[in-house]
C-alpha cells in the first residue's frame, strides 16, 4: 500500500466501515502503525475503536482504546455505541462505567447508549443512575436524551418514571411520541396509544409509517375496527398509500378484526410486497379460518421467490393442520404438504426449527389421526419436548382414544407442569370417553394428591 496521509487513512477505514470490510480495515491499521509514530493521532484512534466496536470485534476496539493516552468522551462513545449496536449490552455498561472511573463526561451521544443498554438488559436500578447523571450533567434536556430514558423507564416497567419523563420534556420529537405510543401497546394500554395519537395531532405532529404502525396495533388489541377504519383514509389522504410497512400493518389488523376480504384488498394494493407482507395475509388467513387460502398463498409466495420465515412456516403449519381435522378424508395430502414444509426449512433455507414449529407438526399429524407417527416424531426430535408438544399430543390422544399413548403424554405434561389442572381433566376424561373408569378414577384422585383445586374436576365427565 502506498503512502498515504492521516486523513487518507481516516476515510479508508471509514470505507471498511461502511463497506463492512474488516480486511481492508485492518490493512488501514497496519499501514497506520508502518508509516505513523506510536502512539497515534487520537482522531485516527477514534476511527479505528468506531470501526472495530461496529464490526463486532470488540477486543481490537479495547485495545485500540487502551493504546491510546488520550482517550475522550468520543472514543469512549464509540465503543458503548458498537457494543450496543452489536447486542453486548452488559459490555456497554461496563465501558460506560469505566469512562465515568477515568472522569470521562458523557455527553448527548453516549446517553442515549447507556439507557438502550440498560433498558435491554432490564435494570431499572443502573437506568435511573444514568437519569442522575443526565440530570446532573444538564443534558436530559436532550431531545433524544430524553427520548431514550423514557424509552428506558417503559422497558423496564417503571410507567410512573416514563410517564413523569415524557411530561417534562421542553420538546418532543417524532421518535419521542412513537415511543410512547408504541410502548402503550406493548405494555397492555392501546387506549392509551390512542390518546396519545390524537394529541400529537393536536400538536401538529406530523406522523410517520412507525406512527401509523403502532396506531394500527392500538386498534387491533382493541377490536376498534371502525378506528382502524378512519385511520385507514387518514393514511391514503397522508400520502402513505404506498408506504409497505403502513400497508402490512392494514393487513395485520383487518386479519385480527375478521376481515380477511380487507386484508386482500390491501395486500394487492402493495405493489413491491416483501416477506412481511405475505407472512401477514397467510397469518390473516389463518386466523379466519381460511386455511386452504393461506396454503394456495403460501404456494404462491414461493412461486415469485419470497424465502418463507419462521413465522411464515409456523402460520402454514397450522393451516395444514385445520386442513387435515376438517376434511380428513383427502385432505391428506394436507399432512404431507405440511412435512415437506417443514424439512424444507432446515435442509432448504437454513431455518433451525425452534419448539413451536415441532408442536405444528406434532398437531399437524394428530388432527389428523396419526397419533402413533405423532409420537415417533417426538421421540427423533433433537430438541427436549415442551409443554405445548406434549398437549398437542394428549389432545390427539383424546380425540382418536388412544389411551396408552394418552397415559405417556399425560406422565410427561404432569413432570413438566404437575399443577395444571387441565392435563388431569383431559387424562380422565378420556379414560371415561374409552370406558376406562378406574383410570379416570384414579387420575382423580392423583389431582387431590398433588394439591390441584378442585375447580378443575368441575370439568371431568364422568
Amino acid at each position: 500500500m502506498p503512502f498515504l496521509t492521516p486523513n487518507s487513512l481516516a476515510s479508508l477505514v471509514q470505507s471498511a466501515l461502511s463497506t463492512q470490510s474488516t480486511r481492508l480495515g485492518r490493512a488501514a491499521h497496519a499501514q497506520m502503525i508502518r508509516t505513523l509514530d506510536a502512539p497515534l493521532p487520537s482522531f485516527l484512534s477514534n476511527h479505528l475503536v468506531n470501526m472495530y466496536s461496529k464490526l463486532d470485534l470488540p477486543d481490537s476496539a479495547q485495545l485500540v482504546l487502551q493504546l491510546n493516552p488520550s482517550r475522550s468522551v468520543v472514543t469512549w462513545t464509540a465503543l458503548i455505541a458498537g457494543s450496543v449496536q452489536n447486542g453486548h449490552f452488559a459490555s456497554a455498561i461496563l465501558h460506560f462505567a469505566n469512562m465515568l472511573r477515568e472522569s470521562v463526561q458523557p455527553n448527548d451521544f453516549t446517553f442515549p447508549c447507556a439507557f438502550k443498554a440498560s433498558g435491554s438488559l432490564r435494570l431499572p436500578a443502573t437506568g435511573k443512575q444514568v437519569h442522575a447523571l443526565a440530570v446532573k450533567a444538564g443534558q436530559i434536556c436532550d431531545v433524544f436524551v430524553g427520548c431514550s430514558a423514557f424509552d428506558m423507564y417503559c422497558k423496564t416497567g417503571l410507567r410512573d418514571e416514563a410517564r413523569k419523563v415524557f411530561d417534562e420534556m421542553p420538546e418532543r420529537n417524532l421518535a419521542t411520541w412513537n415511543a410512547y405510543m408504541s410502548n402503550a401497546v406493548l405494555d397492555g394500554r392501546p387506549l392509551n396509544a390512542v390518546y396519545k395519537f390524537n394529541e400529537f395531532l393536536r400538536a401538529g405532529g406530523e406522523p410517520n409509517s412507525i406512527t401509523f404502525c403502532a396506531f394500527l396495533n392500538a386498534c387491533s388489541d382493541t377490536s376498534n375496527l371502525e378506528l382502524g377504519r378512519q385511520l385507514h383514509g387518514f393514511v391514503m389522504r397522508c400520502g402513505f398509500g404506498k408506504d409497505v410497512s403502513v400497508l402490512n400493518g392494514l393487513i395485520d389488523f383487518y386479519g385480527k378484526c375478521r376481515e380477511v376480504g380487507s386484508s386482500m384488498m390491501v395486500f394487492d394494493t402493495i405493489d413491491k410486497r416483501n416477506d412481511v407482507s405475505w407472512c401477514s395475509l397467510v397469518a390473516a388467513c389463518v386466523q379466519n379460518d381460511e386455511e386452504e387460502m393461506a396454503c394456495e398463498l403460501f404456494l404462491r409466495a414461493r412461486k415469485e421467490g419470497v424465502e418463507p420465515t419462521d413465522f411464515m412456516v409456523s402460520s402454514v403449519l397450522s393451516a395444514c393442520s385445520g386442513l387435515a381435522w376438517l376434511e380428513q378424508g383427502s385432505r391428506a395430502g394436507a399432512v404431507e404438504t405440511g412435512m415437506q414444509i417443514f424439512e424444507s426449512m432446515k435442509a432448504k433455507y437454513g431455518i433451525e426449527p425452534g419448539a413451536e414449529h415441532y408442536a405444528c407438526v406434532v398437531d399437524l399429524l394428530g388432527r389428523a389421526g396419526m397419533v402413533e407417527r405423532a409420537y415417533e416424531f417426538i421421540t427423533k426430535m433433537p430438541i427436549r419436548p415442551t409443554i405445548s408438544i406434549w398437549g398437542a399430543l394428549l389432545g390427539a390422544c383424546k380425540m382418536y382414544r388412544k389411551t396408552e399413548l394418552g397415559r405417556v403424554a399425560a406422565d410427561k405434561l404432569f413432570e413438566l407442569d404437575p399443577k395444571d389442572s387441565g392435563n388431569h381433566v383431559v387424562l380422565s376424561n378420556m379414560f371415561a370417553a374409552a370406558g376406562r373408569w378406574e383410570e379416570a378414577t384414579l387420575v382423580r384422585k392423583e389431582m387431590k394428591d398433588v394439591g390441584i383445586k378442585k375447580g378443575g374436576l368441575a370439568h371431568c365427565v364422568y
